[in-house]
């Protein structure tokens, strides 16, 4: 299994945002706010792809660290499409294609 805590998961997160940022690796863990989880919250996620690999003979090509690189990097070099999609100006679009269906 790969199995990982929320907050692990944040920390891998943070630390390469700093990185790949020029921060010193780390500094923003100070952003992290504790509060109390609702009931029933999940506190760690696990990953089991043994089904996908014996039934589809599917293998994971990256480690997961890696693939939290990957997708950080890629915000970052896509800057003016995360721009749009936060703006709200997609929603024009929606709207346009979909108004009085």
């Amino acid at each position: 299994f790969n199995e990982w805590k929320n907050i692990d998961i944040v920390k891998v997160l943070i630390h390469t945002v700093d990185r790949l940022l020029g921060r010193k690796e780390g500094e923003d863990l100070n952003l992290i706010t504790y509060v109390t989880d609702r009931p029933g919250h999940d506190a760690r996620y696990a990953i089991d792809s043994t089904k996908l690999q014996r039934e589809l003979g599917w293998e994971p090509s990256l480690q997961f660290e890696e693939g939290i690189e990957k997708t950080v990097r890629w915000y970052l070099d896509h800057q003016a499409w995360l721009d749009n999609i936060t703006s709200g100006e997609y929603e024009k679009y929606y709207q346009s294609m979909y108004a009085g269906r």
